[in-house]
């Protein structure tokens, strides 16, 4: 008759233990989430925005591709465009190391851009 008491005994003793591994599981998915967390925020924004224009140039420059090559919308106002075409132009000016034609299209985006915002299309009239 003592069976059932050691039956009793056993799960008596086994109760314990398991909430014990399901404490210990619960730490360590909550130290992974943490550290996941952390890792997450601390990855820098750049990889994920591309920041200027990678494609190659229409034979003739279009007011689209102009803002593309300064990283701004078509109808942004000059003072932003010059912000623009003055980052871009350090990034990419021939004395520090840059192209003589990059240097050219951006000039040339910068003026597609500013002469649009100004009321023109490049006639008097």
């Amino acid at each position: 008759m003592q069976q059932p008491s050691n039956l009793s005994d056993t799960s008596e003793m086994v109760a314990p233990l398991i909430a014990g591994i399901a404490v210990a599981a619960a730490a360590y998915a909550g130290r992974y989430s943490i550290r996941a967390w952390q890792a997450f925020k601390a990855r820098p924004p750049t990889a994920r925005i591309r920041r200027f224009y990678e494609g190659g140039f229409q034979p003739s420059m279009t007011r689209r591709e102009a803002a593309l090559i300064l990283g701004v919308r078509e109808s942004t106002p000059a003072e932003k465009i010059k912000e623009a075409h003055r980052r871009v132009m350090v990034a990419n000016h021939p004395d520090a190391g840059g192209s003589h034609f990059l240097a050219s299209k951006i000039n040339e985006a910068k003026d597609v851009m500013l002469r649009k915002n100004k009321g023109g299309s490049g006639s008097a009239f």
